[in-house]
């Protein structure tokens, strides 16, 4: 098994390298799509790593993230309404020690804060592969169930107009739905690039 460290050092190291080798090109923004989005105007792809849920019984691993943030759809143009719409996300994440991962689909609110800086958070559901059963072993949590909430925090900062940094905190929770309900909470550092 890797230490903690050195793998969320490899984690780290693979999101960067996998993010510089399939980095989209520049693509032209067709008017319907994030036209008023001062933030990301277009879509974009984010890629990080996670601390795995260091609170729990899972803590000690990494996790790799990948995500795609569509560009927001421009229906209320020049109205107040429009920071009320969503962009749609896809995403995992992918823990490297066997621990629980998953995968999500959901919608992001991106809102710019102060020069550079911004807050996004979003809401939206996931599928898992953590231990359901009544017998989890003690190195698990238990999930109570393969669906879940899922809901993202991050404070980001543009670099420039196509990257930007994003420290985040990720949880997934099935919101007491389930007989069990111990849930992950991870955190970490992503970057993103508009594309």
């Amino acid at each position: 098994m890797i230490p903690a460290r050195s793998s969320f050092f490899l984690a780290s190291l693979l999101a960067i390298c996998l993010f510089a080798a399939f980095c989209p090109a520049e693509a032209d923004q067709a008017s319907f799509f994030g036209a008023l989005d001062p933030v990301f105007p277009t879509g974009q792809l984010r890629l990080g790593a996670y601390a795995h849920d260091p609170m729990s019984p899972e803590k000690g691993s990494a996790d790799i993230n990948a995500e795609l943030l569509l560009a927001k759809l421009n229906l209320f143009p020049g109205q107040v309404w429009d920071v009320l719409i969503p962009r749609a996300q896809l995403g995992g994440t992918f823990n490297f020690s066997g621990k629980t991962s998953f995968v999500y689909a959901g919608a992001a609110w991106t809102f710019d804060v102060y020069k550079n800086f911004f807050v996004e958070g979003s809401l939206g559901e996931a599928l898992n592969n953590g231990d359901v059963g009544r017998n989890v072993p003690s190195d698990r949590n238990p999930v109570g169930c393969n669906w879940s909430f899922h809901e993202t925090g991050s404070l980001g900062y543009r670099l420039n107009a196509d990257w930007s940094v994003l420290a985040t905190i990720e949880h997934y929770s099935n919101a007491g739905l389930c007989v069990r309900n111990r849930g992950v909470t991870n955190y970490g550092l992503r970057i993103g690039h508009s594309f």
